[in-house]
């Protein structure tokens, strides 16, 4: 008789992708997370600083609402054309090139912002400010998102979103406990280039794409990758099958194509109405209760009370994404967030005043994580970092357009006005977001 030794059974393949998406939470996911959201924090810190220093140069130099209108909307013009450009080049050259190279571009012409004399100067250096800011969010999204395990996505990427408000916190205490001293403007743009010490932490030790890294044939990199992540999880590597490199490179006109027309009309609705409406109010926030009377210190210390609300609209927001879905999510808080911003715009005594900017604070950071989440999971990986900046930068226009449109509302009605267009502004981003494909629980495609 012959006796035959079992074989021990072959382990199934998965891609690296797959790999990924099966992990638990890691140290690895946490480092990962934890980088990028301070860069993103950073971020904020500089779109909030400048708010506080419009309404404190608006008093030193004397400018009139529409120069002020000027200063707020020229960052964002470089916005919309670094979020553009900032996609494409992630889908090229790498996510993590396109971050760090951002950082380190906003990062030293903030600190240059500190030497302008005069307002034509500083004009420029915002223009500048907003080519790195602008094509840093997305590409910083869509790498977490590329990493982050399947069940968990949408609530890792809205947790990255939230340091968002870290940072719009610090601007606010910055503003409070700098910008209003003399000469504080210069002090604060002076804090606000840390980012460019930032970028060589985040070129140094920060992951790319695995995705990215296949498309472009680099497979040993990846595997590198993803063991990296597998052995924080204390898993033991599977094989994954030979990828073969996809040598075309990505292009905009693919998000109008039959298969993605609808989902990029939607997306790009939501991002233009939540643009406006957002930095309509928070830019102007501190001039705006100035207007009604508040003393410039006052009004910072106000506004740092309504920010600290975007707090509990992310915790919120992280958790129902993963429980309700992206789309009732964003459309849910968008929703909120429209009542809220009529009612502030209502408000004329300090606990109305407070109460509303504090919903109107939590309802639409809570839609902006949200937002974050769904943009890069609905293209595949050649046109992700394309497609969410795509977005961004259509939706940067409407945040060029909302500060230039402020001084016009109040002309025509007051704040109430002003308030009310942007509630009409929440209700269209709502009905996008309603059209928007569902990925909760779903893996990232790949083609």
């Amino acid at each position: 008789m012959v006796s035959h030794t079992p074989h021990a059974p072959a382990r199934q393949s998965l891609t690296r992708a797959e790999r990924l998406d099966r992990l638990p939470f890691t140290r690895a996911h946490g480092k990962l997370l934890g980088g990028s959201g301070i860069g993103w924090a950073l971020d904020a810190m500089d779109v909030g600083l400048i708010s506080f220093i419009i309404a404190a140069l608006g008093q030193e130099w004397g400018l009139t609402a529409t120069e002020q209108s000027w200063l707020a909307s020229v960052g964002f013009v470089g916005m919309a054309i670094g979020a553009s450009v900032g996609g494409l080049l992630a889908d090229r050259i790498g996510r993590r090139q396109v971050f760090a190279l951002t950082l380190l571009v906003y990062g030293l012409a903030t600190g240059a912002s500190a030497l302008a004399t005069g307002l034509v100067m500083l004009i420029v250096l915002r223009f500048v400010i907003g080519l790195g800011l602008g094509a840093e969010l997305p590409v910083a999204s869509t790498l977490v998102s590329e990493f982050a395990p399947r069940r968990i996505r949408g609530r890792i990427v809205v947790i990255l979103e939230a340091f968002w408000a870290v940072g719009w916190i610090a601007a606010a205490l910055i503003g409070n406990f700098v910008v209003a001293g003399d000469n504080g403007w210069r002090w604060g743009f002076v804090i606000g280039m840390v980012p460019a010490f930032y970028a060589i932490y985040v070129r140094l030790g920060m992951p790319e794409s695995v995705r990215f890294l296949e498309r472009k044939g680099r497979v040993a990199e990846a595997e590198a990758a993803v063991r990296v992540y597998e052995s924080a999880a204390g898993q033991e590597p599977v094989p994954s099958p030979v990828v073969t490199e996809d040598a075309a490179p990505p292009h905009w006109r693919q998000l109008w194509t039959a298969r993605f027309r609808r989902r990029t009309a939607a997306l790009w609705v939501v991002w233009f109405g939540v643009n406006f409406a957002y930095y309509g109010a928070f830019i102007w926030m501190p001039s705006l209760l100035i207007a009604k009377g508040f003393s410039l210190v006052a009004s910072f210390e106000y506004t740092l009370i309504i920010t600290l609300a975007q707090l509990p609209g992310y915790a919120l927001a992280a958790f129902l994404i993963e429980k309700w879905g992206r789309r009732a999510t964003l459309a849910g808080f968008l929703a909120g967030s429209a009542v809220a911003a009529v009612l502030f715009g209502q408000a004329d005594t300090v606990p109305t005043i407070l109460a509303a900017g504090m919903a109107l604070s939590a309802f639409n950071l809570g839609a902006w994580g949200a937002l974050y989440a769904v943009s890069p999971e609905i293209y595949p990986t050649a046109l992700r970092g394309t497609g969410s900046g795509s977005a961004a930068a259509f939706g940067r226009l409407a945040s060029i357009i909302a500060p230039l449109a402020v001084p016009w509302f109040i002309r025509s009605g007051g704040s109430g006005v002003a308030f009310v267009a942007f509630g009409v502004a929440f209700v269209l981003a709502m009905v996008g977001a309603l059209f928007l494909p569902e990925y909760r629980g779903v893996a990232l495609e790949e083609e």
